[in-house]
């Protein structure tokens, strides 16, 4: 595990997000039961877990979007469950999303779709947004005058990219990203992982990635969030690969995890 992962110096600090005893249903379904997870600052961690197991689920429902129906999230320090409109605001300020399928809005060009959320929570100047723009387009590595497009003519490799300016809009603390490498062919989705990691390390930013993608967790991801029997088992990769449940042992050492571990030098630093 890196030394952004626990402050460098052995002193652990508060997580950025703590969970203690969620229960998520979806109709009459039991999605997540008792779940706890600490979510450390500066650390990337990677949530993987069988279909239906509900990894999107848990992301919007840390972000606010699906109401738990029992237990208690804390984001930087704060039950989101006792915040008042304007106190949620403040939270969703520090924080950036990016969802699978990018969400940008057709009907506005890249620039416009990242200025949004300047709109949304701050009162700026047109032309100081322009060059905010201009600057968030640049380091996710698109070509300058891709502020002047609409999604529609941008491939699907630039327009997850342009909606991860959208998500650094606001300078956040915190990234959450919802199967970033989805659709992207592997030289693509390699290159989006060494943005993700390079953004991490200049910026300091925590990342919460849900995905399916091994490469993805043996590449960029501090710990791994196992979502099993409706709980989370927690670990780095060596850790998880001597894990006994059937289905973490399947994921890590079936064929396509044997082929990553392999591409990874067997996955032993982190």
């Amino acid at each position: 595990m890196s030394e952004r992962a626990n402050g460098g110096n052995g002193a652990e600090p508060p997580p950025i997000i703590r969970i203690r005893g969620l229960k998520t249903r979806m109709g009459n379904r039991a999605i997540h039961r008792n779940l706890d997870l600490d979510v450390r600052r500066g650390e990337v961690l990677g949530v993987v877990g069988g279909s239906g197991t509900g990894k999107s689920v848990l992301l919007r429902v840390v972000v606010g979007l699906i109401p738990p129906h029992r237990g208690t999230i804390e984001v930087f320090g704060q039950d989101t469950s006792k915040l008042d409109t304007e106190g949620m605001r403040q939270i969703e300020a520090r924080w950036g999303v990016l969802f699978q399928d990018g969400a940008l809005f057709s009907s506005l060009t890249v620039a416009q779709n990242i200025q949004v959320p300047l709109k949304e929570h701050l009162k700026l100047p047109q032309s100081l947004m322009d060059e905010i723009a201009a600057m968030k387009i640049a380091l996710v590595g698109l070509p300058p005058d891709t502020g002047t497009k609409f999604p529609a003519e941008l491939s699907g490799g630039m327009r997850k990219r342009a909606s991860l300016a959208r998500a650094l809009a606001l300078d956040p603390e915190l990234l959450f990203l919802d199967e970033p490498t989805a659709g992207l062919d592997p030289i693509g989705a390699a290159a989006f992982d060494a943005l993700i990691r390079d953004l991490q390390k200049s910026l300091g930013l925590t990342v919460f990635l849900v995905t399916h993608d091994l490469d993805t967790l043996m590449t960029i991801c501090d710990r791994i969030a196992v979502l099993v029997d409706k709980r989370i088992k927690i670990g780095t990769i060596p850790e998880l690969l001597h894990d006994a449940h059937p289905w973490i042992h399947a994921y890590f050492h079936g064929p396509r995890g044997r082929v990553a571990l392999a591409a990874h030098g067997g996955a032993q630093g982190g």
